[in-house]
């Protein structure tokens, strides 16, 4: 795999840091996680991973982890500013022990500005960034897209970006350096193009009202028959013409008059069909129309079986659906991290401690001490 070699520690938190790691991971780096509980059943990301959960109250819980990050390309972050050096495990530290370290912060605000040590989730980050205020209905208020902008589209991959990009700069300078990523600012940067099209004519409008947010009933979704939705996006005009065709419309009706009316055309005009009998009708034309899948149909829809969008059912966690890793490379594929046989919290320690030095005996020694947190007591 493209990243095989690559050795990643990955303080764990929540859905931003673990979802860095889980790319990482699943394209061939080694991530260690350092938890603070044996049993971690909240982080649902960890698959594929290592895991070593130490009290990190203990000093020699921190000469561990420096142990570790001594030979580690990367380290992952994901606490407010000042508690990786309250840890006595600040980028000074590290760096110092290991000047090839790429340090990797990943919170809402940053490690500077007036925000930097307050509390915050991705709603709070998407708000600060400007782009929530340009999401939702024109009769709503600002409406986030769950927690994907900040979390993870501009947070957990965002950051792996900048991991990488580090890593590359260092094959030529032979040195690290600390990415500091702030999700405000992630978030924001996603929403370039958003910010950087206003003088388009897709925008102008209050939110709500445009082309691309609701405001066109030519992009948008609609309810079928059966209480199922279809998704239309036939913007340019070749495809509108397609769409009236498909839905027993004038074909000539202009696009960009009587909107209101045409909406309320396009609503009763959907619910005469079931959702897959408009699908029997669009599957062969270019109208840009496609059925809006729940979870539990889209590992069975023809399109992402072809293409293997879910890892299958019988390789990954039970029966939890799992998308399998993009983008794919044609020589050296990604694999997720969900389909790699589950081990044992002892086995992963004795692996980990052994790449630095310390052999059965040591471990229970520092299990015995409250260093290393196991589940059941080692037995020598």
């Amino acid at each position: 795999m493209a990243l095989k070699g690559l050795k990643v520690i990955e303080f764990v938190g929540l859905a931003p840091g673990p979802f860095c790691g889980m790319l990482l991971a699943d394209f061939g780096a080694t991530v260690t996680r350092i938890d603070m509980n044996p049993r971690n059943s909240l982080d649902v990301l960890q698959g594929g991973k290592r895991s070593l959960a130490l009290n990190l109250k203990q000093p020699k819980a921190i000469n561990v982890v420096r142990s570790l990050c001594r030979s580690s390309d990367v380290l992952i972050e994901p606490f407010r500013p000042g508690v990786m050096e309250k840890f006595g495990l600040g980028p000074t530290v590290l760096l110092s022990d290991n000047p090839r370290l790429v340090y990797a912060r990943l919170t809402g605000f940053g490690q500077t500005g007036t925000h930097a040590a307050r509390a915050g989730h991705d709603l709070n980050y998407v708000a600060l960034s400007g782009v929530l205020s340009m999401l939702g209905r024109k009769e709503n208020k600002p409406t986030a897209p769950i927690n994907l902008l900040a979390d993870f589209a501009g947070g957990g991959l965002m950051c792996a970006f900048g991991i990488l990009a580090a890593l590359v700069e260092r094959h030529h300078s032979g040195k690290g350096q600390i990415v500091d990523h702030a999700m405000v600012e992630g978030a924001a940067y996603v929403g370039s193009w958003l910010y950087r099209s206003q003088s388009l004519p897709v925008w102008g409008k209050a939110r709500g009202e445009n082309i691309l947010d609701g405001g066109a009933h030519f992009y948008d979704t609609y309810e079928t028959k059966d209480g199922k939705f279809v998704s239309v996006g036939a913007i340019e005009n070749k495809f509108y013409r397609l769409l009236l065709e498909g839905l027993g419309l004038d074909p000539d009706l202009p696009q960009f008059e009587e909107e209101e009316q045409r909406r309320q055309l396009f609503e009763r005009t959907f619910r005469t069909k079931t959702r897959d009998e408009w699908m029997e009708i669009f599957n062969g034309k270019d109208a840009c129309v496609f059925p809006v899948l729940t979870p539990d149909e889209v590992e069975t829809y023809k399109h992402n079986r072809e293409r293997n969008v879910f890892v299958d059912y019988r390789q990954s966690e039970g029966d939890v659906l799992v998308p399998t890793p993009a983008p794919k490379l044609s020589r050296t594929p990604a694999r997720s991290g969900a389909t790699a046989v589950e081990r044992g919290e002892l086995e992963m320690a004795e692996e980990i401690l052994g790449e630095i030095g310390i052999d059965r005996e040591e471990l229970v020694k520092l299990y015995e001490d409250d260093i290393l947190l196991l589940s059941n007591r080692p037995k020598m």
